[in-house]
């Protein structure tokens, strides 16, 4: 694991460049969570708690131990999630009733401690269960039940102030108009559109925001129940899990451990920072349903939930952005996305997390006026200005360990930007250097910022270095592709 008639923005003025000059790495300062009590899942010790049946379990259990062979009761009821006083003990009371299974020994004192194995008629059992789905992990979670904690935790974001933000992007240098921008953009917890030309920090600043905003954790389901079919939510790849001491393993023998503090069919994470590009594909934003194993993987936006959704270089994905928009034109007014099972049912789920629009490409071959009402923020991202531009160069002069010059700079910005008109582009200081060092490197001498390995170096990097580039721009040809 791991995406037309316009009414285009208003045109950007370009703000006086206001460098933020905190130094070293981001530092959020730490901020108390807004909103409701902080959302914890509270532990289960009835069955009826679950919300599931207790033959929906007992089929679970099934899978787990035909997979496994034999296990003790604790860990069945680890995999199963569940504490075994009050559950697990009643589920495997059942599948011996039924001789489902059958206890083999002992390895400690307690029930809880016996070894038991599936007998045939638990084997025929399971393996109709796992004709209807293989899914043998943790019990899931009705989809109300989540759909009622992503609610009660969308309230535990960082609140972005002036002075956090300057925090977080200290080592970005923008104009204070942008800068203006781009913190009540990450309050709102809705919808941020970036746009300009490459190269200026759409995707860095995405990134700081993220940072900013999802420092609080957040439970999660392993899984959830929806009519029966199972929906996987916890992805390994995107979601980063939290440690919890006080969170209750279960992996003893003792026959009197204490129960778990908390429903543990949840795991604790860090908000989730989802990013995807290229790659992102229509069938990407619906349940995908496996032929194989007969349950669903979430999309990317519901893992995203409770955090921010990244699409980066929107446009230029593998399916049209109109039909992308279209897609999501109720879910970013309405806060709710509707999900299709392969059944034809429909299933409703929460839709919370800032997603932000990162593009290169001129809004008007892309948006159109519904579409554009629905992004609540829209932020231009353009060139620095000379000054900008000029603390740009010696941060990056300072982080390569490259002694800046001012002859040679001012060489560079008349011979190169200011006769050719180039924009001053926010990653030219960083890639210049690099190519500088790499030439440097094979005609073995000490990297230095000397004009005659800068120019040489702004040869090999601009295209066409005799020709002036262009600011912004849409590539000819691009509008019809887009459409």
């Amino acid at each position: 694991m791991t995406s037309r008639p316009a009414a285009p923005p208003p045109a950007p003025v370009r703000a006086q460049t206001r460098p933020l000059t905190v130094s070293g790495a981001p530092r959020v300062a730490a901020a108390p969570p807004v909103g409701p009590a902080k959302f914890v899942p509270p532990p289960l010790s009835r069955l009826e708690d679950t919300g599931l049946a207790l033959v929906y379990i007992a089929d679970l259990g099934l899978k787990i131990l035909y997979n496994s062979g034999y296990l003790t009761g604790f860990q069945i009821s680890d995999r199963l999630a569940l504490p075994f006083n009050g559950i697990g003990d009643q589920v495997l009371e059942f599948l011996k009733r039924e001789k489902l299974v059958e206890v083999k020994g002992s390895g400690g004192f307690g029930e809880g401690a016996y070894q038991y194995q599936i007998t045939a008629a638990g084997i025929a059992r399971a393996r109709e269960a796992m004709d209807r789905n293989q899914y043998a992990g943790a019990v899931p979670v009705p989809i109300h039940v989540y759909n009622e904690a992503v609610t009660r935790q969308s309230g535990g974001r960082h609140t972005v102030t002036q002075r956090v933000m300057r925090q977080a992007l200290a080592e970005l240098v923008m104009g204070e108009k942008t800068f203006a921008r781009i913190g009540p953009a990450a309050n709102s917890g809705t919808s941020l559109f970036l746009y300009g030309a490459p190269g200026n920090g759409k995707t860095s600043i995405a990134r700081a925001i993220g940072k900013m905003i999802l420092g609080e954790d957040m439970y999660i389901p392993y899984a959830l129940d929806v009519e029966g079919q199972i929906i996987k939510i916890y992805d390994n790849v995107n979601h980063q899990v939290i440690e919890e001491e006080d969170a209750e393993a279960q992996t003893g023998t003792n026959a009197l451990r204490a129960g778990p503090k908390r429903d543990l069919r949840w795991i604790k994470i860090k908000r989730p920072f989802i990013v995807v590009g290229g790659e992102l594909t229509m069938a990407g934003l619906d349940l995908q349903f496996d032929e194989v194993n007969k349950f669903y993987e979430a999309p990317f936006q519901q893992k995203a939930n409770g955090g921010m959704f990244l699409i980066d270089d929107f446009g230029r994905q593998q399916i049209r952005p109109r039909d992308l928009l279209n897609r999501w034109i109720v879910p970013l007014e309405n806060r709710v996305d509707f999900l299709t099972l392969h059944t034809g049912n429909k299933v409703q789920m929460p839709f919370d997390q800032l997603v932000i629009f990162s593009t290169n490409i001129n809004p008007k071959d892309l948006l159109d006026e519904a579409f554009m009402r629905r992004l609540r923020h829209k932020v231009f991202i353009g060139p620095l200005d000379r000054e900008g531009f000029r603390v740009n160069f010696e941060r990056s002069c300072k982080g390569k360990g490259i002694e800046f010059r001012e002859d040679v700079y001012n060489d560079l910005i008349k011979e190169v930007y200011e006769a050719r008109k180039r924009p001053f582009t926010a990653c030219h200081p960083r890639d210049l250097l690099d190519h500088l060092i790499d030439l440097a490197k094979f005609e073995e001498k000490k990297p230095e910022m000397t004009k005659d390995l800068l120019l040489r170096a702004c040869e090999s990097y601009f295209v066409g270095f005799e020709e002036a580039d262009s600011a912004f721009a849409t590539s000819a040809g691009v509008a019809d592709l887009l459409k």
